[in-house]
């Protein structure tokens, strides 16, 4: 008959479980365990599965329900529990049981129950197959159930859902797999180490715990597990010990990079960190060997260093070369101005020269000139391959600078009789630019166009906007143009592209003078041409809005008038400036000014020899000058006794708060920047005044003014 919850074989209580016990206390036992009994029968937790002594399933709990998917009525006296387990897992532990037992057994479930039945218990790993006919691994328990007479009445297998634990079992395979490959296949070598102290607790060696295959290629040691760091290089360092024993009694992991000299000299980069708790001496090693990539590094150096030397040698020999034009420039000025002077005086003396004298005179003048101009270009490629020229931007009038080249070159083109065209232009053009060097790039590109040019040809300049920022001029030749290759050598200095033969006189810098300047003032220079045609030279450079004289000027002026005494003294103003524009918009500010004279000079030392003569009350100086700049004149006024106490001014394009900075501690009364703004520069020019009535020998406060 199938077996149920009162069967004796389940509920019968252990033998003198209630002997000495009252009738109530024996009840109460049997209570207890019975419920004990049906919440294991129905726990859902694990299977229980109880078969008759055939084999044949009497009992089917609900943790088999659930597991399995059959009903208790699907299996109960239908089935064995082989039927539900994966026939080829029961065969293989029948056949293990067949020699552990040295007994023949029937495969199939009679194997596990005849185990069971000889008293031996054990639990198996198996594979349960569901109603649906998925599979998944089971621990199961089988013990064989005994009657009143020890007899064997059926069979009992309580079975857990194994699958967790088996993904889990997988998946530390997998992860060990992974670290074995891993450890295996690495171009970093890694070794387990466990440090070795002595009985002061130095760390004295280390014994190799695991090591990987790139650990013997990178140190070229062959280590085995078990070995010692002594054993294999006995005169190993005594601070790679040191390093590690620390990682191991403190836990804080260490990157180094060091030389192993013992291993030949190689270079490593090193991470150790320990393994394990705080009493554990295990240290994991992470290492490269790095002694290319240092022996690299250290060519880089010396190539570096190599390179930086000959850098300073080139560098000193350009600037020992433009130091050396400077200076023999300056030092060829001095004979010239006065083989120059002195002919101008022969040519305009009395009685006047002879014919034959007067064409001797012309030669030395033509000479001379001709030699000043080549003094002036070498001066200025020497200026900018030192990086000492000044450039000073501002507001340029096209127009006005137009007009003065065309004046000055017409003569060298009515002579040539070359025919000559300037733009006419009906509004102001303005461009950012120096005002002396604008005139100094172009005068050279229309002599240029006039020398280079075929007889009784053409000279075109136009004018065009490119951008609403940027202006375009072109001066077109009709010259015999330019092939490929020598427009690829233009711009080289002293390559006058085979013209050393023409009776046209040159040095070849002109061009490469005005290309540097160009790019100085933020613009650019090309050239376009066609081999018997001509050539069109251009610049292009930024456009810049008209510079604005101020607002209210009348009535700014009104009082400034009425503080002048009648009859006072007039006071000198001494303005040293090179630009034209600026000069006029000085020239009708002061000339509002009854209290006051303008004096004007067009470079510092012209300033300088008239403040000597005339000494003015002020001076106001500009920057950026030709010959010598503002700085330089200034220190030559204030290391002059006869020009030292009078006040001088700068008054600059150069804007930026560190060139007012460097203006003021240069020793500047005050620093105005332009455009000039009308209001301060009456402000500070009244201040200069009071300071030299005052004649104070102390420096004024420059922020006042």
């Amino acid at each position: 008959m199938p077996l149920t919850v009162h069967d004796s074989a389940v509920r019968k209580p252990a033998t003198g479980a209630t002997e000495g016990l009252t009738e109530f206390q024996r009840q109460e036992a049997l209570l207890k365990t019975g419920a004990l009994q049906n919440a294991i029968l129905h726990s859902a937790n694990f299977s229980i599965i109880a078969t008759d002594e055939k084999g044949i399933i009497q009992l089917f709990n609900i943790g088999a329900e659930r597991m399995l998917g059959y009903r208790a009525a699907e299996v109960v006296n239908k089935i064995s529990p082989s039927d539900i387990h994966d026939p080829q897992e029961v065969l293989a532990r029948a056949q293990a049981l067949s020699l552990e037992l040295a007994t023949p057994i029937t495969p199939g479930f009679e194997a596990l129950a005849f185990k069971a039945s000889r008293g031996i218990e054990d639990s198996y790993e198996l594979t349960y197959i569901r109603k649906d006919g998925s599979r998944f691994p089971v621990i199961v328990s089988i013990t064989a159930l005994r009657g009143d007479h020890d007899a064997i009445i059926g069979y009992l297998l309580i079975g857990a859902d194994n699958t967790a634990r088996q993904r889990e079992k997988e998946a530390l395979h997998e992860s060990e797999e992974r670290y074995r490959t891993l450890f295996e296949s690495i171009d970093e070598g890694f070794c387990l180490i466990e440090m070795i102290f002595d009985e002061h607790k130095n760390p004295v060696d280390y014994r190799f715990l695991e090591v990987n295959p790139s650990l013997e290629t990178l140190t070229g040691l062959r280590v085995t597990a078990g070995d010692r760091m002594l054993e294999l290089s006995p005169n190993h360092e005594a601070h790679w010990f040191e390093t590690y024993g620390k990682v191991a009694m403190t836990g804080e992991p260490i990157r180094f990079v060091n030389e192993a000299k013992n291993l030949g000299g190689r270079w490593f980069d090193v991470y150790a960190f320990r393994v394990g708790g705080r009493d554990s001496r295990k240290v994991a090693v992470l290492f490269t060997n790095i002694t290319e990539r240092k022996r690299l590094d250290q060519v880089l150096r010396d190539q570096n260093a190599e390179l930086e030397r000959a850098r300073f040698v080139a560098e000193k020999a350009n600037s020992a070369k433009s130091d050396f034009l400077s200076s023999m420039s300056h030092e060829l000025r001095s004979p010239l101005n006065a083989i120059l002077g002195f002919a101008q005086l022969m040519e305009s003396g009395s009685p006047q020269p002879t014919s034959a004298q007067q064409a001797s005179i012309g030669q030395i003048l033509q000479a001379g000139w001709y030699l000043l101009d080549l003094i002036n270009e070498v001066l200025d490629l020497a200026l900018i391959e030192s990086g000492k020229l000044s450039i000073s931007q501002e507001p340029v009038s096209l127009v006005d600078v137009m007009l003065e080249c065309q004046a000055m070159i017409e003569p060298q083109a009515q002579k040539s009789g070359i025919h000559m065209s300037f733009p006419r232009f009906e509004a102001p053009y303005f461009v950012k630019a120096d005002r002396t060097r604008v005139k100094q790039v172009l005068i050279n590109l229309l002599s240029n166009a006039i020398k280079y040019n075929r007889a009784q040809g053409t000279v075109e300049v136009t004018c065009l906007l490119k951008t609403a920022q940027r202006l375009r001029i072109s001066v077109r030749d009709s010259g015999e143009g330019l092939s490929p290759d020598k427009l690829a050598q233009l711009f080289q200095p002293f390559n006058r592209l085979g013209q050393e033969a023409n009776t046209e006189e040159g040095t070849g810098i002109g061009l490469v003078v005005s290309k540097q300047l160009v790019e100085l003032m933020g613009g650019e220079i090309g050239v376009e041409s066609t081999v018997g045609v001509g050539s069109i030279f251009w610049i292009e450079l930024n456009v810049a809005a008209e510079p604005q004289p101020g607002t209210g000027s009348d009535e700014l002026f009104a009082p400034i008038q009425a503080q002048s005494a009648r009859g006072a003294a007039l006071r000198t103003l001494l303005y040293v400036e090179d630009n034209h524009a600026n000069m006029q918009l000085v020239e009708q500010l002061i000339a509002r000014r009854p209290d006051m004279r303008l004096l004007m000079a067009g470079d510092g030392s012209h300033g300088i020899a008239l403040a000597r003569t005339h000494q003015p009350e002020v001076i106001l100086m500009d920057i950026n000058l030709p010959g010598i700049n503002g700085f330089q004149a200034l220190k030559i006024l204030r290391d002059d006794p006869a020009t030292a106490h009078i006040p001088v001014l700068a008054i600059s394009a150069n804007a930026m708060p560190r060139d007012i900075q460097r203006g003021l501690e240069a020793g500047f009364l005050g620093y105005l920047t332009k455009p000039i703004r009308i209001k301060e520069f009456m402000e500070a020019l009244d201040r200069a005044l009071e300071f030299s009535e005052t004649e104070l020998d102390g420096v004024i406060n420059p922020g006042s003014l």
